[in-house]
């Protein structure tokens, strides 16, 4: 699978990782320029953490509109084992 590098977007700086050897030996078989190829997949990674987060938010303000709704149709279900 190929990894589509864009044009680098802010400042950069230097950064330390720790990789497996042989991980960086096959990678350079397949790219010239690794910490791009990182950089494209790292963003690839952020944005996809994004969209997932985005959707549970999505998801939870649905429930909770759902429940709102239920509430107001129906009231809360302690109403009648309430005391006071």
């Amino acid at each position: 699978m190929p990894v589509h590098l864009s044009a680098p977007v802010g400042r950069k700086r230097p950064v330390n990782l720790t990789l497996s050897e042989d991980v960086v030996a096959s990678a350079k078989r397949y790219s010239h320029n690794l910490s791009a190829t990182v950089e494209a997949l790292l963003n690839s990674y952020v944005q996809q953490q994004e969209r997932e987060r985005h959707e549970r938010q999505q998801a939870a303000r649905a429930s909770a509109s759902e429940w709102n709704a239920v509430h107001e149709a129906v009231g809360s279900f302690a109403d009648e084992h309430s005391t006071l």
